[in-house]
């Protein structure tokens, strides 16, 4: 097979339809204007909602803006026809970054009538257990970064869309417990969140450090890519990938951390502040009581 009809046809170029997915956009739009109605007009149709700020809305709008430009631009044509380095900023949007912008729009009014049922909120903890959360979303990364997985989902266009389903679920399940829209459902202590970031970070670095040291191109689909085609050699694009990963991860995790400590130094000053203050009632003063 000619290599450049296997990387998406160079003679032609690609489609509009290709770089640009408006398919998707549609979708996107549609789930955009539901949400803003939901939480807006519609909003008294929902038992004990509340209003939604602006800040809020935003995260959720910036979440579906940075879902497209992961998998409806052309950042993810070219990072799966020709630049590895490409492909891994596309994924660090994708599963590092946007799930955390959607779970900071949503209210949590607006996810309980579809857990209604003792068997759909039972499900929901079980799937959002910290620990299973660990392992399924670090599995499904290392697994996917495996040179005869990645080859072989590349050429299965089917079996692609329904690992990249997987792999998106999983990483709204690894980010529940962090941005859990539902306080009934935070069952960890931001001490433990903290914890929780840490641990998901050191195991995401041993498939990223084994991209940024290999000697040798790991993936058959970017190693056909044809070298006038490409901006850097393909093993320094393949680890600049690794680096842009990790570098993300860091950012993403860091502030993370942030997140959840300055959310729990802003509850222990608030409930600080509502404590009475001893220092108006001298010891053993009835008035203490």
């Amino acid at each position: 097979m000619d290599p450049t009809m296997s990387h998406g046809g160079h003679e032609t170029g690609p489609t509009f339809a290709a770089l640009w997915s408006p398919g998707f956009l549609l979708l996107l739009i549609v789930v955009g204007v539901l949400y803003t109605l939901a939480v807006g007009r519609w909003r008294k149709d929902f038992a004990n909602s509340e209003p939604v700020a602006l800040k809020q809305k935003l995260w959720f709008w910036f979440g579906l803006a940075l879902w497209y430009a992961a998998e409806g631009s052309p950042l993810s044509y070219y990072g799966h026809h020709y630049f590895f380095s490409v492909h891994m900023f596309q994924q660090s949007i994708l599963y590092l970054v946007m799930p955390p912008c959607l779970l900071l729009g949503l209210p949590g009014w607006l996810l309980r009538p579809a857990l209604k049922g003792e068997a759909a909120k039972r499900v929901l903890r079980f799937l959002t257990n910290p620990l299973l959360s660990l392992f399924l979303f670090n599995f499904i990364f290392s697994m996917y970064h495996i040179p005869m997985i990645m080859d072989a989902l590349m050429a299965n266009a089917t079996a692609l869309f329904v690992y990249k389903i997987f792999f998106l679920l999983a990483a709204f399940q690894m980010w529940f417990p962090v941005f859990c829209p539902l306080p009934e459902y935070n069952t960890m202590s931001e001490m433990k969140r903290m914890a929780y970031i840490f641990v998901n970070g050191i195991l995401l670095t041993p498939a990223c450090a084994l991209i940024i040291f290999a000697r040798d191109p790991m993936y058959a689909m970017y190693a056909a890519v044809p070298e006038q085609l490409l901006l850097l050699p393909m093993l320094d694009d393949q680890q600049l990938g690794g680096v842009i990963m990790k570098i993300v991860q860091e950012i993403v995790y860091g502030m993370a951390l942030g997140f959840t400590f300055f959310r729990w130094y802003r509850r222990e000053r608030k409930q600080d502040d509502e404590l009475p203050d001893e220092s108006y009632f001298p010891a053993g003063s009835a008035n203490r009581a």
